[in-house]
Formats: C-alpha cells, structure tokens, sequence
C-alpha cells in the first residue's frame, strides 16, 4: 500500500532483518527528527484526510503533518516492516482545567510483541504526533522515562480504564494524554480530523504550527516566534519572509518544494497578519533574530 523503499529514503534509514527493539528505536528516533509536526497544510488552504496512505505520500514527498497523519503513515511503515501495530483512540489534555481522557483528539499507537530485559512484556508506545513528545519509544510499564532533557511518565490511565495516561515533562506544550487500550480505526477520527482543520475554534487554525524533537531538545515554531526547548532555552522573532521559509528549511527540514512562490507570499503574509494581531502581548524576552539556529540532521542511519 505504500513504498516502503522511498519511506525509509526520507527518514535516511537502513533496515536489516526482522522487527527488534533496537531497529524500532532507530525507527522511532528517525522519524520524529526529520519528518516534522505541522499543519501548514491548513493555512495553504489544501483540504487533507486521515487516509494513512495519502499522509504516507505527503511524507514521502518531503511534508509532514500532525498526529493523524505522522502517527498513521507510521503505523503503516511499521506494519509493512513487520511489527505489531495497534491503533487507539487517545486525547490529550492541555492544562490542569482541561478532563483527562480519550476525546478522539489523537491517535495513539502500541507495538506488542518486542520483549527486552526491561520490558518483558514486549508492548511499546510510540508516537510520532506529539510535537515537542519523547524521542524514542516508551515500554509499556509503569514508571518514569529520562530521555535527553526531559522527563516523561507512564501509567494505567484512570479516566480510560485498561488503558494508559501518558504524563508529558512540564515544560511540555500539553499535560498529558490518556488512550484506550481496544484498537481504532482511521474512520473514528474523522470528524475530529474536520474539526481541527477547519474550525475557527482549533489551534491549527488559529496558529500555524511547526515542531521537531531531536536528541538534545525540541525546536517549536508557532506563527513568526521560535523557541528552543532542552538543552538550551530561546526565543526569537522571524522577521522576514525569506528568514521564514529558509528556517523551515533548515531547523525543520520543511523546504516546502511543494509550494510555489504565489502560495509562499500569501503564506507569509497571513502569518504577518495573525502576528501583529498578537505582538501585542508578546514577552519582552522574546528577542529578534534574523539568524535562526541551524538542525544538524548527522545522526544514526542504519540497523542491523
């Protein structure tokens, strides 16, 4: 259903012999570096579905998106590989006034079947529609997971019972988020999917969003204003349109090829608007910069 060989192409990763930990780790870290969350889509105007096979296309194609889309197109790489994927219907929660519980406003996915020292259940959760989530994946056992800067904890969700509660590090841009533990398909995301796209309500609508997690941190575009979260705290304003899509392309890696210069100009000039909307209640510490931090995408390529 999809072309695993151009898949793997674009997260720059070699896969030998059959499903183990170590080449989901790899898998997981992979994507999650060079795939990035984003919903410029919405903000282009270009309609999208949950089909897993269009959002692999996308992917393939040098796009990203969000968790509908990464989470699903993963699922299909993986099962294509091999593994034993399960689909979940999970949500998150934003603040401490937010319910906890699965709303349909993510999909979650588990791999079974991958037993180590540390988890000799073999159940792992992965996901690559978190934006700003973990690195690599999380076994499926109670506890609390160090990677890179962050904290992460796992544990039996109480608001979806058989299910788990993902609690993110607090410097996250959500509290957490619960999944149940039966599988999903793709249709019970649908109305979702429509609802986050086009509502005026949405965060993607509001804001246009991009974020890529690496080893050492997460770099987190939201509208003109980039933050560095981890290793080292930042902030800065985009002010250029050429600034704009060359950061894209650089800590993002989002050249966004498939979009032409007319597309690109009125892109830019929605993001002005919505930002000087906003720039009224900016921070005084977010600074201006016309030189973004660059993404070294030197990392492991290849499992044996």
């Amino acid at each position: 259903m999809i072309d695993v060989s151009a898949y793997l192409r674009r997260i720059r990763v070699k896969i030998d012999g059959p499903p183990s930990v170590e080449s989901l780790r790899l898998l997981h870290r992979a994507h999650v570096e060079r795939v990035p969350y984003e919903c410029l889509e919405i903000w282009l105007g270009r309609p999208t579905t949950v089909d897993p096979v269009e959002s692999a296309a996308r992917i393939i194609s040098g796009r990203g998106g969000y968790c509908f889309h990464l989470n699903g197109a993963f699922s299909l790489l993986l099962e294509a590989l091999g593994y034993q994927v399960t689909r979940h219907f999970g949500g998150p929660q934003h603040g401490p006034g937010d319910p906890a519980g699965a709303d349909g406003g993510h999909l979650s996915l588990t791999v079974s079947g991958l037993p180590s020292e540390d988890n000799p259940g073999g159940g792992w959760m992965v996901d690559q529609g978190l934006g700003d989530g973990f690195h690599e994946p999380l076994p499926l056992v109670e506890g609390v997971y160090r990677q890179g800067p962050f904290s992460y904890g796992l544990r039996p969700s109480r608001a979806e019972p058989g299910g788990w509660r993902f609690d993110h590090d607090p410097r996250g841009t959500f509290l957490g988020l619960d999944f149940r533990a039966e599988r999903a398909e793709m249709s019970a995301f649908t109305a979702m999917h429509e609802h986050l796209s086009t509502s005026p309500e949405s965060g993607f609508v509001r804001v246009a969003t991009v974020q890529r997690r690496d080893a050492g941190g997460v770099d987190i575009l939201r509208g003109l204003v980039l933050t560095r979260l981890g290793d080292r705290e930042r902030a800065l304003i985009v002010e250029t349109e050429r600034d704009y899509f060359e950061m894209l392309a650089d800590v993002f890696a989002l050249p966004l090829d498939d979009v032409s210069p007319a597309e690109r100009a009125k892109l830019w000039q929605r993001l002005r608007a919505a930002h000087e909307h906003w720039s009224g209640l900016r921070s005084p510490s977010v600074s201006r910069s016309r030189t973004p931090p660059r993404h070294d995408p030197s990392h492991i390529t290849r499992a044996e």
